[in-house]
C-alpha cells in the first residue's frame, strides 16, 4: 500500500488557533457522551485512498467520527461525519484545495473551515451533482449572523459562535 506522507517544517499553532480546536472539543464532547459518536481533536489521523489509489494520511484539527472501530493505533481508518479546520497562514491554502478534496473523495459529510484571525466560519455540505459528491457552502457566519452557527449533521449538538471564538481577542 503507497501512503504519501508529506513532511512538513512548520512553526507550532498559534495559541488562538489551538484554543478553537480545545473550545470546539470541550463544547461537543459532554453533548456525545452516551452515544455512538467521539469528538477528536488534532492528535489523531485518518488513513484514506483517494480517488486515484492513492494512499493519504491526514490529521483533522477536529472530527466527529461515528465508526471507531476500524483503527490501527492512533490512525482511523474509515471516515469520520464531520471535520473542522482552523485555518493558519502556512495551511490555508492546503485545507482549501488539497484537503478539502481528500474529504471530499471520502464523501465526509460537512467540513468547517474555521478563520480565528476574522472571527469567520465557512460551513461546508456534502451533496451530489450527478452522483458525484461535491462541497457546498451551506453557509458563511460571522459575527452579524452568528445565531446561525450549527453542525447541520448533528442537530442535538450544539456550539455557540461565542463558545467557539472564547478567549479570541
Amino acid at each position: 500500500m503507497d501512503i504519501n506522507l508529506q513532511i512538513t517544517d512548520m512553526a507550532g499553532a498559534s495559541p488562538e488557533h489551538s484554543l478553537v480546536i480545545v473550545n470546539f472539543v470541550s463544547a461537543i464532547r459532554k453533548q456525545l457522551r452516551n452515544s455512538t459518536c467521539y469528538v477528536y481533536s488534532d492528535n489523531v489521523q485518518y488513513r484514506f485512498k483517494t480517488d486515484d489509489g492513492e494512499g493519504k494520511i491526514v490529521i483533522p484539527d477536529a472530527s466527529i467520527n461515528c465508526r471507531t472501530k476500524s483503527r490501527r493505533g492512533n490512525t482511523f481508518l474509515d471516515t469520520p461525519r464531520f471535520v473542522l479546520e482552523v485555518l493558519a497562514p502556512t495551511t490555508e491554502q492546503y485545507d482549501r484545495s488539497e484537503k478539502m478534496e481528500i474529504y471530499r473523495q471520502q464523501e465526509i459529510e460537512e467540513y468547517w473551515i474555521v478563520d480565528w484571525r476574522k472571527k469567520e466560519v465557512e460551513i461546508y455540505e456534502l451533496d451530489y451533482e450527478n452522483d458525484i459528491p461535491k462541497y457546498f457552502l451551506w453557509n458563511k457566519i460571522t459575527e452579524n449572523n452568528k445565531s446561525e452557527l450549527k453542525i447541520i449533521h448533528f442537530p442535538g449538538i450544539n456550539i455557540t459562535f461565542d463558545e467557539l471564538f472564547d478567549e479570541i481577542e
